[in-house]
């Protein structure tokens, strides 16, 4: 399975001057700008890392997800979807046969969006070739349109990478306790299974 992102976000779409309001920069001086192709990048750094933390695309843009085969169940792997544009069936030489659209439906979900036949079964994959979903995802349109606590947690982690970005004994994977409790309500909910509500089996 291969997701590729096919409109990414451009630097015009990330809030640069409202982070570095954040990060308390001074203003008005002749090098306001010397800095910003590194502020730009700590929060493209800081998105990726809260998209792949909670699973969702925070700002809006189109993918290509790529399978050999269909999964049991077809769960998208970006949230929230808003369209799934093409669903083709791609042949050994790489040619498209792209599936009607009245022949499958998108099941909402805020974690987990769910591809599904209307009847019956998705066609066969062809051998040597695979399936090709196009789709659009995303949270908003602007900055302004993310919930205030994801667009804070892009921030305060934005943040910690610019305060720590000589640093290189970091543990990989770190995310400091105020951004991850901010992601908590939009991660994907774990059922804990075996154990009654008193913590008898």
């Amino acid at each position: 399975m291969i997701l590729h992102e096919t409109t990414p976000v451009p630097d015009s779409a990330l809030p640069l001057e409202a982070f570095k309001a954040h990060l308390r920069l001074g203003t008005g001086f002749g090098e306001d700008s010397l800095q910003d192709a590194v502020l730009l990048a700590f929060l493209r750094a800081s998105l990726a890392a809260v998209e792949g933390r909670t699973g969702k695309a925070l700002l809006a843009r189109t993918f290509e997800w790529r399978l050999n085969a269909w999964p049991a169940t077809v769960t998208l792997p970006v949230a929230p979807v808003r369209d799934v544009s093409q669903v083709a069936m791609v042949g050994p030489t790489g040619a498209e046969t792209v599936l009607p659209a009245e022949s499958y439906s998108v099941a909402p979900d805020s974690h987990a969006p769910r591809l599904e036949p209307l009847s019956g079964q998705f066609p066969a994959v062809p051998t040597g070739g695979g399936v090709l979903l196009r789709f659009a995802a995303g949270l908003g349109e602007t900055w302004d349109d993310l919930p205030a606590d994801l667009a804070q947690a892009v921030f305060l982690l934005a943040a910690h990478y610019y305060e720590y970005r000589d640093d290189t004994s970091l543990h990989a994977g770190c995310m400091p306790f105020g951004v991850a409790s901010l992601l908590d309500r939009h991660r994907v909910p774990r059922l804990s299974l075996g154990r009654s509500a008193g913590g008898q089996r």
